[in-house]
């Protein structure tokens, strides 16, 4: 195991960190400089005024171009940390003040990798470990110093983090009695059904939560899955792990912004409003990141458009992130400063999404695979979801969307995702950016959606039966549903709603849902 030490030094003095660090250890200590190959049981320490990345297999030192990064410089390192080990990858947030490197923190963890944070108690700055503790549930574990050591010893000899990942191709499953067990305690306790997931994926996220539990065969997990049922809570968060962030993959948003924006707006009717849907949509940056976009391009107009963006994830935990539309300070390096400065609000250690941006935006909990789409779509951004489905699956899920386009709407999907299970439904416009218009069929793909197992608790928009055709979710969106009786309306507040259901050819059904409304949100 290498350790690579990011620190926030001084701008303008020279840093003494590699020769203090070597008074006290005995493992070789250097900056990094250039391109530097990574050896075990050494350790390399970033240099004032520079930036580390993980490239051409090994540790790359550049300088720091943008001085507004400064603080950012343990983000940059994780994700890129992230990106190139995967399950490989350990990140360890110590005391500091800020909230640099929670967001980096987050991305290994997504990445299958394992995620450390210095509990508070013995940090003499406890704002870094506590935004890397309490942010999305980032941190695996929260712990003193010592302890700490004491667990990257343990791991280190662990098969998971020793060797990458075998292709998903030929990656074997076994025994599958017991993997099928598991998604079956899964599905049990939250009504999601994982087993038409990519199964090497799901592999890897089991394997993970043995390595954090000390647990080295399948069979022992699935006893302490049975005896433990926040392990099994811990297990589902575990495999809904997905870090997004404001305009990921910048060239892609400002190719929106510059071709298919003006697309959709070109000859739009003002009473018409822009519908767009964002399935998968984790914490909610890529959503906002769509409304700041529309928001922009329709600014000189005199009579433009509403926009309507639906933002849906599996997730309860994301979603409620999302509506809050609170995110670490770090997001600064996602942001341009004009942005930062127009459509967030700073707080004491975060940025808010504006209100008015907020307002745009509606989030739901909702399951691609079981509840019924949303309709009449202009733009559909799928950017990162499908890569985690099987081709059954994906196939479902792409029927769904062309349900929800427009005859002339637009897909947009992830760097490495196709529209390969649906191909006949779909026409690429650019190879590059991954965007797709609709094709018009003579037959609607198929499309089948089934009511999930009753689960304990109250979901945001229950399970609906027999509803392929129905258009519920756009219709509730779309429709203002007070509470009646003079009650003031409370934001987050749970409505009761009758919404009639097509329960067959002539015969009709209503049933009564629970939704609840996101701070600011009108529906």
């Amino acid at each position: 195991m290498a350790f690579v030490l990011v620190s926030h030094l001084s701008k303008t003095y020279k840093s003494m960190l590699s020769e203090l660090l070597g008074k006290v250890t005995k493992m070789p200590v250097a900056e990094a400089r250039g391109l530097t190959h990574l050896l075990a049981n050494h350790i390399y320490v970033i240099p004032p005024n520079m930036t580390l990345a993980i490239e051409d297999g090994g540790l790359t030192a550049k300088p720091l171009q943008d001085a507004n990064r400064h603080g950012m410089v343990i983000d940059e390192f994780f994700r890129s940390l992230a990106e190139h080990r995967k399950s490989q990858a350990i990140g360890v947030v110590l005391s500091g003040t800020g909230t640099d490197g929670t967001l980096g923190l987050a991305a290994i963890k997504a990445e299958g990798g394992i995620a450390f944070a210095q509990d508070l108690e013995s940090a003499k700055y406890p704002d870094m470990p506590r935004s890397a503790s309490a942010q999305f549930g980032a941190a695996d574990f929260v712990l003193p110093p010592a302890e700490i050591a004491k667990e990257l010893a343990r791991i280190a000899g662990d098969p998971y983090v020793r060797h990458i990942p075998e292709a998903e191709d030929g990656e074997t499953l076994s025994p599958e009695s017991q993997f099928a067990a598991i998604f079956q305690w899964v599905k049990r306790s939250s009504g999601v059904d994982f087993s038409q997931y990519k199964p090497a994926t799901l592999r890897r996220r089991i394997l993970r939560r043995m390595v954090l539990n000390k647990i080295e065969t399948m069979g022992a997990y699935l006893n302490r899955l049975e005896a433990d049922h926040s392990e099994v809570d811990a297990l589902y968060r575990d495999l809904l792990i997905n870090v997004t962030s404001f305009f990921r993959e910048p060239e892609t948003f400002e190719y929106l912004k510059s071709e298919i924006i003006p697309n959709i707006l070109r000859n739009r009717r003002s009473d018409l409003p822009i519908r767009v849907w964002v399935p998968g949509c984790a914490t909610g940056e890529e959503a906002y990141s769509i409304a700041i976009l529309l928001m922009e391009s329709m600014e000189l107009s005199a009579r433009a458009p509403a926009i309507q963006i639906f933002a849906s994830d599996i997730s309860k935990q994301a979603i409620q992130i999302a509506r809050e539309g609170l995110y670490p300070e770090n997001v600064a390096a996602d942001v341009s400063p004009e942005r930062l400065q127009r459509f967030f609000a700073a707080t004491d250690r975060d940025y808010q999404i504006s209100k008015q941006v907020r307002d745009l935006c509606i989030f739901a909990v909702q399951d691609v695979n079981r509840d019924p789409p949303f309709s009449r779509m202009d733009l559909i951004s799928c950017r990162n979801l499908l890569i985690y489905l099987g081709v059954s699956l994906q196939r479902r899920v792409l029927a769904a969307f062309h349900y929800a386009l427009n005859p002339d709407g637009y897909l947009l999907l992830g760097s490495s995702e196709s529209v390969e299970a649906g191909s006949d439904a779909f026409r690429q416009i650019d190879k590059k950016h991954k965007l797709y218009s609709r094709l018009l069929t003579s037959a609607r793909p198929p499309m089948e959606f089934r009511p999930s197992d009753p689960v304990v608790g109250l979901l945001p928009i229950r399970r609906l039966a027999a509803c392929v055709e129905n258009h519920f979710l756009s219709e509730l969106f779309r429709h203002k549903i007070g509470y009646g009786d003079g009650h003031e309306e409370k934001p987050g507040a749970a409505r009761r709603v009758v919404v009639p259901l097509r329960g067959g050819r002539s015969s009709w059904a209503s049933e009564t849902y629970d939704v609840t409304a996101p701070t600011g949100a009108k529906i």
